[in-house]
């Protein structure tokens, strides 16, 4: 670095300097209180802070009813293989109950036989006092034979049966213990979700937690909107579901239920077309598909509406621009404009 030191300066040029820092110090003074003006005061908390921290209340909110869906996707195949395992593990006991009484009468079959065979049949015959009713007897022996003959194959086809079922068993039950950990890591990750959410909510001052609390993610109400002219059901059965979910309309959003005293996004669609003898699919990605999709500048009253590229929310729609949903853990079922989120489908039940 020596080589690029500067000559030293005559008297004049650092007087010069001097008068040139002077200078620029004062400027620089003066531009940093005209700063300190408008800078927010030392130590005071940025203020986009709140909003940043209710962005990411609804991130981790978004995050939990992600989970929760496929929380409800693992749980719906674990009732399925508990399902299946248990009709498996009872055609295996009747079948098992068949193959015992199969060889208890295979065991007296053979006992008879042994009995009346035990000697030659010729020698059988002419020491018989009775030669016509030997032969009787021998017709019927090659009879019982024939029948046991026909008893072992029926016997050996229902022992594969039994070795399929029991095999066919024993894959639901590995299949059932890899469901039940999905369903306990997908519950994890929603309590995991869900606990840090509350964490940042309580970090907020309590006025900003209670205006957090009762704003919707995009407007909701706290009342019933107006659904004057609201537009016709397109059937029966979605006029009995839309009044279902208006009447399960302050009920407390509980992630993984579906009803009737709480209700995630999914269990709520499940719950209210339950009511009108619709069976849905447990999942919200499910239930996009259970009908036919329509655009929605046509949604009608009843039809049911996707929200985010993934369907991991779902709401019914009710009329004039109006949707009733679960939304979130501590804000109840309640009325919110369709726009809410960005929609993926509209489905026609």
């Amino acid at each position: 670095m020596g080589s690029h030191r500067r000559p030293a300066q005559s008297g004049l040029d650092q007087s010069a300097r001097g008068s040139t820092v002077y200078v620029l110090s004062a400027l620089s003074a003066v531009a940093t209180a005209a700063t300190g003006l408008t800078a927010a005061p030392a130590g005071a908390a940025p203020q986009d802070r709140p909003s940043g921290t209710r962005a990411e209340v609804d991130r981790l909110f978004e995050q939990a009813e992600q989970a929760t869906e496929a929380f409800n996707k693992a749980d719906e195949r674990a009732d399925k293989l508990r399902g299946e395992l248990a009709d498996l593990q009872d055609s295996v006991a009747r079948g098992q109950e068949r193959i015992n009484t199969m060889r208890g009468a295979l065991g007296s079959l053979a006992g008879a036989q042994y009995r009346s065979g035990g000697i030659d049949p010729a020698l059988a015959l002419l020491l018989s006092s009775d030669p016509d009713g030997y032969l009787d007897k021998a017709s019927v022996l090659n009879r019982v034979t024939a029948r046991q003959a026909g008893e072992l194959t029926e016997l050996q086809r229902a022992q594969r049966d039994l070795s399929q079922e029991r095999a066919e068993a024993t894959r639901k039950l590995v299949d059932l213990e890899r469901s039940r950990k999905a369903v306990a890591r997908h519950k994890r990750t929603v309590e995991d979700k869900l606990a840090k959410a509350r964490r940042l909510l309580n970090s907020l001052p309590a006025s900003q937690r209670a205006a957090y609390e009762r704003a919707s993610r995009g407007g909701g109400r706290d009342g019933i909107p107006d659904l004057s002219g609201a537009g016709v059901p397109s059937s029966g059965r979605a006029a009995a579901a839309v009044a279902a979910a208006m009447s399960a309309v302050g009920k407390p959003y509980v992630w993984g239920a579906n009803g009737p005293s709480g209700f995630d996004c999914s269990g709520l669609m499940q719950w209210s077309y339950a009511r009108a003898g619709v069976g849905l699919p447990r999942t919200s990605q499910a239930q996009r598909f259970a009908g036919r999709q329509v655009p929605l500048s046509e949604a009608r009253p009843g039809d049911l509406v996707a929200y985010r590229s993934d369907a991991s929310h779902i709401g019914m729609y009710v009329g004039n621009g109006q949707v009733i949903h679960a939304p979130y853990p501590g804000a109840p079922v309640r009325y919110d404009p369709v726009g809410m989120m960005p929609v993926s489908s509209v489905t026609r039940v």
